[in-house]
C-alpha cells in the first residue's frame, strides 16, 4: 500500500515538472535579441499545451504570440523583427507556471568562439585595471557558455546568464569579444550582445557537427566509427590506448613480475628511456592514466658513504613509492607536491646504486615535473643531479576522464556548446582559433570553410557574417622558409578561406603578437580590427577594413615589383629599423634569401643580389612573423603571402 502511494506521488510530481513550461538558459533577463530579424523563442511544455508569449515595453504590449506544444513537448515561435531599443519584458505563460524576463534589449548579437585567445579574459589584457574601471556600458551584454562536451547535440547548456557590462562583471568577459563589442557600440549606438562559447587548446574538428564531419571524405570514416554513448566511447579510447602501449611500450607485465622491479639487480635493459622531468601523459603517452615505473642507476663516490642523504624528485603527479637498492625509502599521496626523502646511510653503497619509483597517475596530468635542478641526491656540499634519461615501463592502464577531452573526437564541442544556441537570432560570428591546428594546416584549408558552412546551415542556411583572427606572431618552433613553418601554412589556410567562404573577413595581427607568449595581451587592437570588418562588411560603413593584399608580381632582372590591393593612399613601413623587412626571394633552387627593397607608392620593389633570377616571393612566412612591417594608409598590416606553391610541411598530415 505504501509503495503504491509513493509511486502515485512520484508520478504526480513528474507530471507537474513536465507540465511546467521551460526555456533554454540562453533566454534570460538582460539578454539582447537580434534586431531587424524574426526573433525565435522556443522551449518545452506538456504535449499539446497552449503557451502565450508577450513582449512588452514601457507597460505596453508590443507583440503577442500563441503556440501549442507538439507531441514531443517542444514549441517555437518567432516574434516579428524589431528595431534597436528597449528595455522590454518577455512574459511566457502556460497552464502551470509563467516566466518573466526583464531588462531585455534589441540590438546586435554576435557569437564569439574559438580557443584560448578568444577565451582570454579582460582581466589579463594590457592596461587591465584601466579597462575594467572604464567598463560602464549598460547596453553591452555578455552570456558565457560553460565548457561541456557531448557525443550528441544537446538542447540546452548546463548553465549561464546574461550579464551587463560593469567593472564588477567585465573582468571574466572574453577580451576580444568585449573590445569588438565596445567598438561596434561606439560607432553604431545600438545594444550589443555577446554569446561567448570557446575552449582553450581546442581543434576545429570538435566544433563541427556530425553531419558536417560526415560530408567531408577526410573526416567521414572517423565519424562513422564514433560510438553513440560515453561508455562505449571511453571503452573504445581505452582499447586503442592499450593497443598502443602493447605495440610501442612493451605491453603490460604479469602482477608477479613487478615485485622484482625495485631490486638493484633487476635487468631493465629492455625498458624504454625518457628524460625527466616530463609530463608523461602529455608528451610520451597522451591521455594515459595508470601506473608506471621509473628506474635510474647512479654512482656514489666513497667519501659520501656512511652518510644519510636527501633524495629530491621534484614535483610528482600523482602518488609515488620510491625505492633505493630495493628498499622502500618513502611514499606520498600528495598530488603535485615536491618530493624529498631521507635516504638512510645503510641503504646506500659506494659505487653503483639504483632508484626505482612506482608512480600512480590517477587522473589529469601525470609524471615527474618541476625543474631539472629539483631532481638530485645529496646533502651539504655534495649534490648529484639526477635529471635526464631514466628507464621506464608501464604497469597498468586505467579508464579515465582524459580519454573524453574536448579534442578526443570531432563534434564534441559543437554538440554541447553550439547546438544548444541554435536557432537564437544572431548578426554573425567572430572566431579566434587555429593554434591547435597548425600541425594540419593544409587540411585547415578545407576544415575551416567546412565549419563556417556547417554553422550557417544549422542556423537555417543564413549566410551570416563570419569574421576571424589570423594567427599572431609566435615563435612556436622557429619555423621559417628554410625549415618550413606550420604557423605560416595555417595563416595561408585562413587567408584562402576568404576566397571560398562568402561574407567573411580577417583581422591580421602579425604586428601585435608576442614571440614568447602564445597569448598576446593586446586584445584591444584585435577587437578593433574585427570590428572594422563588421562595420564595413555588415553595417555598410565607408572605411578601410583590411591591410594590403598581394595582387601581382613583375620581374625585371633581379628585381621584383609587388602590387597590392587596399593600398590607396600609399604604403609605408613601421618598426625600429626604418626600412622594409619581412620579404624573401628565391630562385629555381627554392632557397629563400631575405630581400631588401623600397616602397614605391602602392607597390614594393625588392631584390637580393644572391638571387639573380627570382621566381618566388614570400612575405611574413615564419612562425614568428613580426618582422613583416608593411602597412597601408589606414595603418593596417599587410596579409602574409607567398607566390609559390612548393610543398609544405603539413601537406600530408590528416586528422585521426
Amino acid at each position: 500500500m505504501k509503495q503504491s502511494i509513493l509511486l502515485a506521488c512520484l508520478l504526480f510530481f513528474s507530471v507537474q515538472v513536465f507540465a511546467e513550461i521551460k526555456l533554454p538558459k540562453i533566454f534570460g533577463s538582460n539578454m539582447v535579441l537580434q534586431r531587424r530579424k524574426p526573433i525565435p523563442v522556443w522551449g518545452w511544455a506538456e504535449a499539446g499545451e497552449k503557451i502565450t508569449l508577450q513582449l512588452t515595453a514601457f507597460g505596453k504590449v508590443a507583440q503577442t504570440k500563441i503556440v501549442k506544444a507538439g507531441n514531443n513537448g517542444k514549441w517555437i515561435v518567432r516574434f516579428d523583427p524589431l528595431e534597436a531599443g528597449g528595455p522590454y519584458e518577455l512574459n511566457v505563460k502556460g497552464k502551470q507556471n509563467s516566466i518573466l524576463y526583464s531588462g531585455i534589449l534589441i540590438g546586435e548579437v554576435w557569437i564569439c568562439s574559438g580557443q584560448s585567445n578568444m577565451e582570454w579574459p579582460v582581466a589579463l589584457t594590457e592596461n587591465a585595471s584601466e579597462e575594467i574601471k572604464a567598463a560602464t556600458y549598460p547596453e553591452i551584454r555578455h552570456f558565457g557558455v560553460p565548457k561541456d562536451i557531448n557525443l550528441s547535440p544537446q538542447e540546452d547548456v548546463r548553465k549561464g546568464e546574461w550579464q551587463v557590462t560593469t567593472p564588477q562583471n567585465v573582468p571574466h568577459f572574453t577580451a576580444v569579444g568585449y573590445f569588438f563589442a565596445r567598438e561596434l557600440y561606439n560607432k553604431l549606438k545600438v545594444p550589443i550582445g555577446l554569446i561567448h562559447t570557446s575552449w582553450g587548446g581546442t581543434q576545429i574538428e570538435t566544433w563541427i557537427s556530425r553531419e558536417g564531419m560526415s560530408s567531408f571524405d577526410e573526416f567521414a570514416e572517423h565519424i562513422a566509427d564514433l560510438p553513440a554513448t560515453w561508455d562505449d566511447f571511453t571503452l573504445l579510447k581505452k582499447k586503442k590506448l592499450d593497443e598502443l602501449i602493447v605495440r610501442k611500450h612493451g605491453g603490460f607485465p604479469a602482477p608477479q613480475e613487478t615485485s622484482k622491479w625495485p631490486a638493484s639487480d633487476f635487468d631493465d635493459s629492455s625498458w624504454m628511456t625518457m628524460d625527466l622531468p616530463k609530463a608523461f601523459d602529455r608528451e610520451m603517452l597522451p591521455y594515459f592514466d595508470g601506473t608506471l615505473w621509473f628506474r635510474k642507476k647512479f654512482t656514489l663516490p666513497p667519501q659520501v658513504t656512511g652518510k644519510d642523504l636527501i633524495l629530491s624528485l621534484g614535483v610528482v603527479y600523482d602518488f609515488d613509492s620510491t625505492y633505493i637498492n630495493g628498499t622502500l625509502i618513502g611514499s606520498s599521496t600528495q598530488k603535485g607536491k615536491n618530493r624529498q626523502y631521507v635516504v638512510p646511510a645503510a641503504v646506500l653503497k659506494s659505487g653503483e646504486n639504483t632508484i626505482s619509483i612506482r608512480l600512480v597517475n590517477e587522473s589529469g596530468d601525470g609524471g615527474i615535473r618541476g625543474k631539472a635542478e629539483q631532481i638530485y641526491i645529496g646533502k651539504d656540499d655534495f649534490n648529484m643531479p639526477l635529471a635526464g634519461p631514466w628507464k621506464y615501463h608501464i604497469e597498468t592502464s586505467i579508464r579515465n576522464n582524459q580519454l573524453a577531452g574536448p579534442n578526443s573526437s570531432g563534434t564534441l564541442l559543437y554538440n554541447a556548446m553550439i547546438a544548444p544556441l541554435v536557432p537564437y537570432a544572431i548578426a554573425g560570428a567572430i572566431w579566434y582559433q587555429g593554434e591547435s591546428n597548425t600541425g594540419r594546416a593544409y587540411q585547415y584549408r578545407k576544415s575551416f570553410p567546412l565549419m563556417i558552412a556547417d554553422w550557417r546551415k544549422k542556423w537555417g542556411g543564413e549566410n551570416f557574417p563570419f569574421y576571424f583572427v589570423q594567427l599572431a606572431s609566435f615563435d612556436d618552433a622557429k619555423g621559417n622558409s628554410e625549415k618550413g613553418s606550420k604557423w605560416a601554412e595555417l595563416r595561408e589556410a585562413q587567408t584562402m578561406t576568404l576566397a571560398v567562404s562568402p561574407n567573411t573577413g580577417m583581422a591580421v595581427t602579425s604586428d601585435i603578437g608576442n614571440p614568447v607568449d602564445i597569448h598576446p595581451r593586446n586584445k584591444q587592437d584585435v577587437g578593433k580590427r574585427l570590428a572594422l570588418n563588421a562595420l564595413k562588411g555588415t553595417y555598410g560603413q565607408d572605411l578601410v577594413a583590411e591591410g594590403p593584399v598581394y595582387q601581382s608580381m613583375q620581374r625585371a632582372g633581379n628585381k621584383v615589383t609587388i602590387t597590392f590591393k587596399n593600398a590607396e593612399g600609399g604604403l609605408h613601413t613601421k618598426g625600429k629599423y626604418g626600412y622594409l623587412t619581412g620579404f624573401e626571394v628565391a630562385g629555381e633552387d627554392q632557397k629563400f634569401h631575405w630581400a631588401i627593397g623600397n616602397v614605391m607608392g602602392e607597390q614594393v620593389v625588392i631584390w637580393n643580389d644572391k638571387v639573380p633570377n627570382p621566381v618566388a616571393v614570400r612575405y611574413g612566412w615564419a612562425d614568428d612573423n613580426a618582422e613583416a612591417n608593411l602597412f597601408n594608409s589606414a595603418d593596417l598590416p599587410a596579409i602574409p603571402f607567398r607566390t609559390d606553391s612548393w610543398k609544405g610541411i603539413t601537406e600530408d598530415v590528416r586528422f585521426r
